[in-house]
């Protein structure tokens, strides 16, 4: 399998997926999962499936993964009824904790921010007069 061919194989199997977690599956662990990402092997014999919860999930995380991997027969056979392949690759799911930490990093931005606003209201203003004096 060429690499173009994989690729679009992960997309294929991504959005179907995607689809498959929000209407077929009716485990209440799995209510707040996103796919993030999709890894297709050369050969076609494995797909890595990165998930990651979104953000009002309150499931833990191993508790999604163990909802997944028990879930990995229905949504491979799902996957042979809807992609038009040969051979349904192998199902490996993995978390990926980029988008939680992507959340966190902005909320420690936000709050640097407000902390630089709150000492630049407090801090005196700068005398501009220094300034008019002697210009080279």
């Amino acid at each position: 399998m060429t690499k173009h061919r994989a690729s679009r194989l992960a997309g294929e199997i991504k959005k179907e997926i995607a689809e498959i977690i929000v209407r077929e599956l009716k485990d209440p662990r799995l209510a707040n999962v996103a796919v993030s990402a999709v890894e297709v092997a050369q050969d076609g014999c494995s797909a890595h499936i990165y998930f990651s919860p979104l953000s009002g999930a309150v499931e833990p995380l191993s508790e999604m993964a163990r909802a997944l991997e028990s879930a990995k027969g229905f949504i491979r056979y799902a996957l042979s009824q809807r992609l038009q392949v040969r051979n349904v690759p192998e199902l490996f799911f993995h978390i990926d904790e980029s988008i939680a930490r992507a959340i966190r990093m902005s909320s420690l931005i936000d709050k640097q921010i407000a902390a630089d606003e709150e000492g630049a209201r407090n801090r005196p203003p700068i005398d501009e007069d220094i300034y008019k004096g002697n210009i080279i």
